[in-house]
């Protein structure tokens, strides 16, 4: 068996292309929708999420304006970023780039967006909404892995689920998202014990826990549908030698690193049904996500 590719690339194209028409109708009607971004530091992989959320943006006529805080900022600074676009009326939507320094109070700050702006979806009104199963806007990544699903005709309802990390990004609104779509969720973590042995029940399992390549063929049901959040840079030869496929030992060869996900594609597509490639999966979706959240807040406040 060889699994069946989940191309989020393709499908984020899609998404973009039916939020295109629907910017051009906000902007008949005198909107362009806004995005204010805070990045805080200099990390080069925030910088470069930033880099490629703003691109998207351009591509859709979507107004967008960062600003980049020092490493060294303070609680108080990151606020008055933040404040500086709640009160900015063509900001519909503001995204403080994640994770910030460490002197920097992030929930303080997520906390600060205005809950109408807030198109990641962290803000405790929304989480709260989100838990209610009346959400203004779900955070970017699980809702982005729910539209794949059902894009890809993957049925959810009634099948058994295990969301692999309980992360307040992804984990928790993740097994959020698919309750709500009637599959019975098991979430794991650091802590659950004979981990291979939960995961095998999964009829989908998502894994973002942050480990490179943890997920291994004997962690999953034959046929299962594997969707892999994971985002991890490998520098070391010998681990790249066991995550990487053939295919991406050359670009690592060439460039001295690479992202590999939580999953170990090679064993594991061996055994799913399907499977999300990193990169080119779920991260594509994610953008496309904070997208359409950002028009979704311009429609809002048209």
């Amino acid at each position: 068996m060889t699994a069946r590719r989940l191309d989020g690339a393709e499908i984020a194209r899609q998404i973009r292309e039916e939020l295109g028409a629907r910017v051009a109708e906000l902007a008949a009607k005198g909107t362009r929708p806004g995005l204010g971004v805070v990045l805080v530091g200099d990390d080069p992989g925030s910088a470069y999420y930033v880099r490629s959320k703003t691109r998207a943006c351009d591509e859709l006529g979507i107004f967008h304006e960062t600003k980049h805080l020092g490493l060294g900022s303070t609680t108080a600074e990151v606020l008055a970023a933040v404040e500086h676009y709640n009160r900015r009326v063509e900001v519909h939507g503001i995204l403080v780039q994640l994770p910030l320094p460490r002197q920097v109070d992030t929930q303080r700050v997520l906390d600060a967006v205005r809950p109408e702006k807030d198109v990641d979806g962290l803000h405790p009104e929304n989480v709260g909404r989100l838990v209610q199963k009346r959400p203004r806007f779900v955070p970017c990544t699980p809702a982005g892995i729910m539209e794949m699903l059902r894009r890809s005709g993957i049925e959810v309802a009634g099948r058994r689920a295990v969301v692999l990390g309980r992360s307040e990004i992804v984990g928790k609104p993740m097994a959020l998202l698919l309750v709500h779509a009637d599959a019975t969720v098991t979430v794991c973590h650091s802590k659950t014990a004979e981990l291979p042995s939960v995961t095998r029940e999964a009829d989908i399992l998502v894994a973002a826990i942050g480990r490179a390549g943890l997920v291994r063929a004997g962690h999953v049901r034959p046929g299962a549908v594997v969707i892999d959040v994971g985002t991890n840079r490998v520098t070391d030869p010998a681990v790249a030698r066991d995550l990487l496929p053939p295919s991406r030992l050359a670009e690592f060869e060439n460039k001295g690193h690479a992202l590999v996900g939580d999953v170990h594609a090679p064993s594991v597509q061996e055994v799913a049904g399907a499977l999300t490639p990193v990169p080119g999966g779920v991260g594509p979706l994610t953008i496309a996500q904070l997208l359409a959240n950002t028009v979704r807040a311009a429609a809002g406040a048209a």
